[in-house]
């Protein structure tokens, strides 16, 4: 059976094939990811692609390690005032833009505005920011109004979206418009003009970058970090059968999401390694809801939806093997220390009858439910299938809009009712990391028009969030992170589906010094032996 599938995906990876004429004299590394390279903007989206990019072009001041412990990044030097409430920060020596112009910290400062005024991380931060300040080119002063104690980790996220340093230009944009340029100061530049959506996205060595001194190890975003090759060509299959062979066959180099159907093949493929992403390597579904338009501003009907969550089936759908994914009935990475020991009880309750009567007590009487469906994404494809699937079973009406994974990110985006181009419901998934935090776990926020898409309003939710950033000890913190889990099962911030963990491959005989990270895949400090 395994020799008429290799030899079916053979097939079908010819057309793919990549030829290495015109760069045999650089150090390219060739990866096929999850997802198409659509939004260069980072900031303006959460798409983890768009991010995976960012952290390609551009630099942050601090980045967590694999415990989420925040480390110096682009800073060289930091200190923090006996009453927490002043920081200052110096950027380290040498740092340039693409275009070569220093960084400055008047890059720095704009920079971080928009991001605050996107990432519910960034937004949480900034509402105890009193000033922030340039001192000089390259110190700048941040003046809390409360000893916030999530200040460093916030600064080096490891989950979308990231603050990215952009220049002083860039980070002037409108945050609600996407910037049209990708100039950074990160290990990589963008060659924009030989970008094809659709096809490939070209990101050439930073001859100018300046890694952190003393060869730190690397750890997540952490550490010294460096271009490895010269050129990195992210191409896009979206068949994972025909982007598994390209792998097999010495095509391409690096396989972020490989389908865990073909993990048997792959492990006992010559020259390539199946590898862990991290401590906490999940990936968590979830089904978001559109909190401003009807059936789903009220809270019964976003309530309606646990019931018709049959964790299994979803799982089943995305990975199909039990042996990579959990039921998870917590908004917490389940295995980390502040998963929610009972859970969501409603979302153990698979019941159609009563998610379609709570349906009709909360008013709804039949209109078409606007479902955006993703045509070409690994995960959420069979993911929103199943939902839809389940919500017809019901007896909701649904109205499903088929779009590639790329539309679905710009659309999710509109505030408009679902008759005027806006939606209702979509799928999407995130790092096992990042929400294993109440804070950073950025899918929890319920910051009404600052919130991420899908606008929940919910001022105890975040109140709870708070006190998880203030707590002084591990025991507070674990209270107020099960209060937090309890008061989003209320809200619905969004309906959990469970996780999974699928490790990425990579061609081991010719790649090395990968840096593993879950969520954002790490494509710096890669080398060709």
């Amino acid at each position: 059976m395994l020799h008429r599938i290799v030899a079916g995906a053979l097939a079908l990876a010819v057309p793919f094939a990549i030829p290495a004429a015109g760069h045999a004299q650089e150090k390219v590394l060739k990866a096929v990811m999850h997802a198409d390279v659509r939004v260069i903007d980072p900031i303006w989206t959460t798409q983890t692609i768009a991010n995976i990019h960012g952290m390609l072009v551009y630099d942050t001041l601090f980045g967590n390690d694999s415990d989420l412990k925040p480390h110096p990044q682009m800073v060289g030097k930091y200190e923090i005032s006996p009453d927490k409430l002043v920081y200052t920060f110096t950027l380290r020596d040498g740092l340039k833009f693409h275009d070569g112009s220093p960084v400055t910290s008047n890059d720095v400062i704009p920079s971080l505005r928009r991001w605050a005024a996107r990432d519910g991380v960034g937004g949480r931060l900034f509402s105890f920011v009193e000033k922030l300040e340039a001192i000089d080119a390259k110190t700048f002063r941040m003046t809390l109004n409360k000893p916030y104690g999530m200040v460093l980790e916030s600064l080096g996220k490891t989950n979308s979206s990231v603050p990215v340093i952009m220049r002083a230009q860039e980070a002037a944009t409108d945050p609600q418009q996407q910037v049209k340029e990708a100039i950074g100061s990160g290990p990589f530049r963008f060659a924009k003009e030989q970008w094809v959506p659709g096809s490939k996205a070209i990101y050439l060595k930073n001859p100018d970058y300046v890694p952190r001194p003393g060869n730190e190890p690397a750890s997540s975003f952490a550490g010294s970090k460096f271009p490895g090759v010269d050129r990195l060509e992210l191409i896009w299959i979206p068949d994972s059968q025909t982007a598994m062979q390209a792998l097999i066959a010495g095509e391409i180099d690096f396989f972020e999401a490989p389908n865990i159907d073909f993990l048997p093949i792959l492990s006992r493929a010559r020259g390539v390694k199946l590898e862990k992403t991290g401590k906490l390597d999940s990936t968590l579904g979830m089904i978001r809801l559109n909190h401003l338009h009807p059936p789903f501003n009220n809270p019964k009907a976003r309530q309606a939806m646990y019931h018709l969550i049959k964790q299994e089936d979803f799982l089943r759908a995305v990975v199909g093997n039990p042996e990579y994914y959990k039921q998870c009935f917590s908004f917490f990475t389940c295995g980390s220390p502040l998963t929610h020991p009972t859970g969501i009880a409603a979302l153990k309750d698979y019941n159609p009858k009563k998610a379609l009567q709570l349906m009709r007590e909360a008013g709804y009487n039949g209109e078409p439910i606007t479902v955006l469906q993703a045509t070409d994404h690994v995960t959420i494809t069979p993911a929103t299938q199943v939902l839809i699937q389940a919500m017809r079973d019901a007896g909701l009406n649904v109205d499903a809009q088929s779009m590639d994974w790329g539309s679905v990110v710009s659309r999710r985006t509109k505030k408009e009712p679902p008759a005027q181009g806006g939606w209702n419901i979509f799928v999407t998934t995130t790092g096992g990391v990042g929400s294993s935090n109440p804070v950073l776990h950025t899918w929890l926020g319920g910051t009404c028009d600052k919130a991420l898409t899908g606008w929940p309003c919910d001022a105890k939710i975040e109140e709870l969030r708070n006190a998880y950033a203030f707590a002084q000890t591990d025991a507070e913190k674990k209270a107020a992170a099960m209060a937090v889990d309890e008061r989003a099962a209320e809200v619905v911030t969004y309906v959990p589906f469970g996780q999974w963990s699928v490790p990425i491959a990579y061609r081991q005989d010719r790649i090395e010094n990968v840096v593993t990270n879950t969520g954002l895949a790490v494509l710096w400090n890669i080398r060709r032996k």
